[in-house]
């Protein structure tokens, strides 16, 4: 069973987006592919899982890494712009850095069966896609790398090293989506605001 997420980031509906054929097919390829693994998975089942016959994909996709290309290519622009608008708040940066944190891991708890495939599967896209992906994964870094530059600036935090303690940051999220499940004792928000509360630690923030 696919997580919240993706109905989040593949609505049914919408008017002007993709036919409700191909989002069932983006569907069905999650669920596949978090339960299988890419390159066990075939075709077949993901057009199964679709309730489609392995000919009626490829009237909206050209091949199975066409598909993996979408929902990697989608659930880093999601988490992209999550960090985006919590850089762009009017906010000193220890606060900017807790509202990120706590929304990149809730996204990334919320979101688990997605955030594996995109974050796991990486090298399994093709090169052109890949390269579109790791742009994605750039900004992002840069982002939460200019957050921690900013606070470093202020004497908000203590960090020898803006570059890994960034890279820190995001891997800590980005780990939630591998063991993350609907079993997990915290919800996604409780494990964001505790997750808030150690990176600022890690961050050296007063207080």
């Amino acid at each position: 069973m696919t997580d919240r997420t993706s109905a989040d980031l593949w609505p049914a509906g919408v008017a002007g987006e993709r036919t409700e054929a191909a989002r069932r097919l983006l569907l069905a390829a999650v669920e596949s592919f978090a339960r299988r693994g890419y390159h066990a998975t075939t075709t077949r089942d993901i057009a199964t899982a679709a309730g489609m016959s392995p000919a009626a994909l490829y009237i909206h996709y050209s091949s199975k890494s066409a598909l993996l290309s979408e929902i990697s290519r989608t659930g880093h622009q999601a988490t992209l712009d999550l960090v985006e608008r919590a850089a762009a708040a009017d906010l000193p940066p220890v606060e900017q850095m807790r509202r990120l944190v706590e929304e990149f891991t809730c996204w990334h708890a919320r979101g688990h069966t997605v955030g594996r495939i995109v974050n796991h599967e990486l090298h399994a896209l093709p090169e052109d896609d890949f390269a579109v992906v790791a742009e994605l994964r750039r900004r992002i870094e840069e982002t939460v790398r200019r957050i921690i530059e900013a606070g470093v600036t202020t004497g908000a935090f203590e960090v020898q090293d803006v570059r890994t303690a960034a890279r820190a940051v995001t891997s800590l999220g980005i780990d939630v989506s591998r063991w993350y499940t609907e079993r997990s004792s915290e919800t996604p928000e409780e494990l964001g605001r505790r997750y808030g509360v150690l990176v600022l630690r890690m961050l050296g923030a007063a207080g």
